[in-house]
């Protein structure tokens, strides 16, 4: 499907994200991270996964949020 696609594919989820990155489909992260640590819940990356990443653009908003966006390192 990627191959075919004549346009980016995006992926949301903790698990669908999972599966993509797993399979090494993810090119790009955008990761928003939010001042707020809560405990518990769906993790966003799969256990053991390890990319390296090239960071490309952030962002910061003034309530704290942090918008990151990542390519992944070739």
């Amino acid at each position: 499907m990627k191959a075919t696609a004549g346009r980016d594919l995006m992926v949301g989820g903790p698990e669908l994200a999972a599966h993509a990155i797993e399979a090494g489909l993810v090119d790009e992260y955008h990761l928003v991270v939010t001042p707020i640590v809560v405990g518990g819940g769906k993790q966003s990356l799969p256990n053991g996964a390890r990319v390296k990443l090239e960071l490309l653009d952030e962002r910061r908003f003034g309530s704290g949020m942090v918008h990151l966006h990542y390519r992944t390192e070739t």
